[in-house]
C-alpha cells in the first residue's frame, strides 16, 4: 500500500512500485531504501529508479539489516535526501524466468496440472512463509504449488484436498 502524496508525479506506464525511501544516512547523500523485493538487478549499480518525477541511477547499494543503504548518482547532499524521505520508488519490470512476480499473477487464470479451471487470481497475500494467491472463488493457493506461468495462465500442482471446501 502506498502512502505517498497525491501530488507526486505519476510514474511512467508499466512501472512497478518497488520500494520506499527511508531516512538519510550521513551528510553525503546516502539514504536507506526499503525495497519490497531486493532482486539483484533492482539493487545493482546502474539500476534506474523513478522517484518523485525523475529517473535516478543507483551509484552504490549495500545491505543494512532489513533495508539497503543507497547512493543515487548526482545526489550528494543530505538536504536533498531529506526531501525524498518517504517517497515511493518505482522501477521497470525485471525479466527473470526463475521468479514469479505479483504483477504477473494478478488477473491470471489459474488451472491445475489436470487442466481444471480453478479461477482467476485477484490478489496476492503477503505471508511470512511464502505468498498466497487469492482466487475469485475465495480459494487460497500457496505459491509453492505454482509449476508454470505463461501468457496470463498460471498452472498449479495442488495437493489433494486443497479445493475441498470450495466444492462443499
Amino acid at each position: 500500500m502506498s502512502t505517498s502524496s497525491t501530488t507526486d508525479p505519476t510514474p511512467p506506464q508499466g512501472c512497478l512500485h518497488v520500494g520506499r525511501i527511508g531516512r538519510p544516512h550521513g551528510v553525503r547523500g546516502e539514504m536507506y531504501v526499503d525495497f519490497f523485493t531486493p532482486h539483484p538487478q533492482r539493487i545493482a549499480v546502474g539500476a534506474r529508479l523513478w522517484i518523485r518525477g525523475a529517473w535516478h541511477e543507483i551509484a552504490s547499494c549495500k545491505p543494512s539489516t532489513d533495508r539497503h543503504l543507497v547512493t543515487l548518482s548526482g545526489i550528494d547532499d543530505r538536504n536533498v535526501v531529506e526531501q525524498l524521505t518517504n517517497a515511493d520508488v518505482y522501477g521497470e519490470p525485471i525479466e527473470d524466468s526463475s521468479v514469479v512476480w505479483v504483477h504477473e499473477l494478478i488477473g491470471a487464470r489459474v488451472v491445475d496440472v489436470a487442466g481444471h479451471e480453478r479461477g482467476t487470481c485477484v490478489a496476492v497475500i503477503d505471508n511470512p512463509a511464502h505468498p498466497i494467491m487469492e482466487l475469485d472463488s475465495g480459494a487460497l493457493v500457496p505459491s509453492p504449488f505454482i509449476v508454470s506461468r505463461d501468457a496470463g495462465v498460471v498452472t498449479i500442482d495442488p495437493p489433494e484436498g486443497l479445493f475441498d471446501l470450495e466444492n462443499d
